[in-house]
């Protein structure tokens, strides 16, 4: 019996679904961080309300919060497959290269998070060292560890033993960032998230039960990519149509249930259901239908632009919120915010037409493969 995967020599072609995926996920990030005005929570009345936004940040909490993320991790662990596997076509091993990629990706990360508190790509540089080591195992361990990361064995022990895990540190660090954010002067607003940025998304993603679930994602990425699952081929429609319909179900049923105590084990697991039936909603209508691949072209070119367009709406989102910049934290109400993320998005959209019109690749994205590859 063989214990460590080989690869199956069959061609990897490139995704069109995975870069719509990528696109969506990249404008539900700018969308949900316009909702939380880019980390602003701060007790000052907001000049400009409407009726609906307390409605509106509801509906984009339970779409977008936690998923857009997680769709994006998966994706990260489908590209790892996919550049490991070509890579092992040719006789080549990936690991070392792949390490040297995640610390350029790390330094991404420091740049992000010089302008946004809540970066995530040097939290995703970490994660994808851990893919190394997973990526050798058979893929029969390698689903038992996706089952056992999905079921949030930190918050099922916490419940189980009575532990309770002390986050009063990441509630004085938010307090810290949020008041330099509203207040301070960019060089302030820089420091300070240089300085706590990355311990906060920590503890955020320990408190949020993210920790085990994004790792959890990035390995069903790379298990995606194995069994081929976003190419047409064989079974694979009818297996994303049954993902969709029992998720959809589990989905409903849990939409009625008051979780209690049980919250903070169950709420991650219920965010992962809502993703599995966001993700194969998406890829089944795809490849169903002609009228959906059209629309979600234009958010293909969104998506090959992701390190880009997710360092951008750092770098452009702060600016509108901050206090630094127009201050629209204590302007803006929820909807009138999200009008705003809808207009970023628009805006990135057109000018990652306009890249691609003269270049392969996004400026940053070009930067990292050239990198990657020195």
């Amino acid at each position: 019996m063989n214990m460590i995967y080989k690869t199956r020599n069959l061609p990897n072609t490139r995704i069109d679904v995975a870069d719509a995926l990528r696109g969506i996920a990249v404008a539900g990030i700018i969308l949900y961080h316009s909702v939380e005005h880019f980390n602003i929570f701060v007790e000052e009345p907001v000049v400009h309300t409407l009726a609906s936004d307390q409605t509106v940040a509801d509906v984009l909490a339970w779409l977008l919060s936690g998923k857009m993320y997680g769709i994006f991790a998966m994706l990260f662990g489908l590209s790892f497959f996919i550049m490991n596997d070509n890579q092992q076509q040719k006789g080549k091993c990936f690991s070392g290269r792949f390490a040297w990629r995640m610390c350029l990706l790390f330094m991404f990360g420091i740049i992000n998070v010089a302008f946004y508190d809540g970066d995530i790509l040097m939290l995703y540089a970490c994660y994808g060292l851990l893919l190394i080591p997973i990526s050798y195992l058979p893929s029969k361990w390698v689903w038992a560890i996706i089952i056992l990361l999905a079921i949030q064995p930190v918050e099922l022990f916490c419940l189980l033993t009575g532990t309770t895990l002390d986050h009063s540190t990441m509630w004085e660090l938010y307090n810290k960032i949020c008041n330099t954010h509203a207040h301070g002067t960019f060089w302030e607003n820089t420091l300070t998230n240089l300085r706590y940025g990355f311990e906060v998304n920590f503890r955020f993603n320990v408190f949020s039960g993210r920790l085990t679930q994004l790792l959890c994602l990035f390995i069903l990425g790379m298990q995606l990519g194995r069994q081929r699952l976003f190419y047409n081929e064989g079974r694979n429609l009818k297996i994303w149509h049954n993902i969709l319909i029992c998720s959809a179900v589990v989905v409903i049923a849990l939409s009625f249930v008051d979780f209690g105590e049980l919250d903070s084990w169950l709420k991650p697991i219920y965010n992962l259901i809502i993703l599995l039936m966001i993700v194969s909603a998406i890829v089944s209508a795809w490849y169903a239908f002609d009228g959906v691949r059209r629309v979600l072209h234009h958010l293909c070119i969104f998506g090959r632009m992701s390190l880009t367009n997710y360092l951008l709406q750092s770098i452009i989102g702060c600016f509108i919120f901050c206090g630094y910049g127009l201050a629209c934290y204590h302007y803006l109400g929820i909807t009138y915010a999200v009008m705003v993320g809808c207009g970023m998005v628009i805006v990135q959209y057109l000018f990652a037409r306009y890249w691609f019109s003269s270049h392969p690749r996004g400026p940053l994205e070009g930067l990292w493969r050239k990198l990657t590859w020195i």
